[in-house]
């Protein structure tokens, strides 16, 4: 079956840009183009890895990034037609397991929503030793930093899902490079993402 050839932009601080240089998806099955995606380089790489850290400096609280969560997997949900359709071009799966994959990373960003609301740090009872009688400790957990992550071309939803859902959980800010065979399901993440109100470089 023959299909049009699209061009994606790549989502860099909260715009869609292109660069001037593009890598062809062709599919597995039959060579033909699916799409052109826009290539990144060192300096779109600089530029998203700063803009990653200043989104730490405002961090999201729990309830809002477990929102932003739930509405990825609403979106991935009602768009899960379009999701499996979008692997089975460029990864060459059939349609059934293309459509397991859609489900799989739909439950990623529901469990990634719970335990956004669950992170949390512990009391520690310090009276072990005289001097902490009466005492409490206690630990907050935090977000450690940008995450870079970087993606096979095996299950290009549902692994791009593993590494940016608990990261968005946790707090971090993402920057992600998806296998250059099968970036287009990254791509539809990052646009249900980015819909579902994610913070520029969020």
């Amino acid at each position: 079956m023959a299909t049009t050839a699209t061009e994606r932009r790549l989502l860099l601080d909260g715009e869609w840009i292109e660069t001037g240089d593009w890598i062809d998806v062709a599919s597995p099955y039959d060579g033909l183009l699916v799409a052109r995606v826009a290539r990144a380089g060192a300096a779109e790489t600089r530029t998203a890895v700063d803009a990653a850290e200043r989104a730490m400096r405002d961090p999201l609280p729990a309830h809002k990034r477990a929102e932003i969560l739930v509405r990825v997997a609403g979106a991935l949900g009602k768009r899960a037609d379009e999701a499996a359709r979008q692997i089975a071009a460029e990864a060459g799966k059939p349609l059934k397991a293309a459509r397991v994959e859609v489900a799989r990373a739909m439950s990623t960003y529901t469990m990634a929503a719970v335990e956004a609301r669950k992170l949390a740090g512990q009391v520690v009872p310090m009276d072990g030793s005289q001097a902490g009688e009466g005492k409490l400790a206690f630990t907050m957990r935090m977000p450690i930093g940008v995450v870079g992550a970087i993606s096979p071309f095996n299950f290009p939803l549902n692994l791009v899902a593993h590494k940016i859902a608990p990261a968005l959980a946790a707090g971090c800010a993402v920057v992600l490079k998806p296998a250059s065979q099968t970036p287009l399901s990254a791509l539809f993440l990052a646009e249900l993402e980015h819909d579902a109100g994610l913070p520029p470089a969020g």
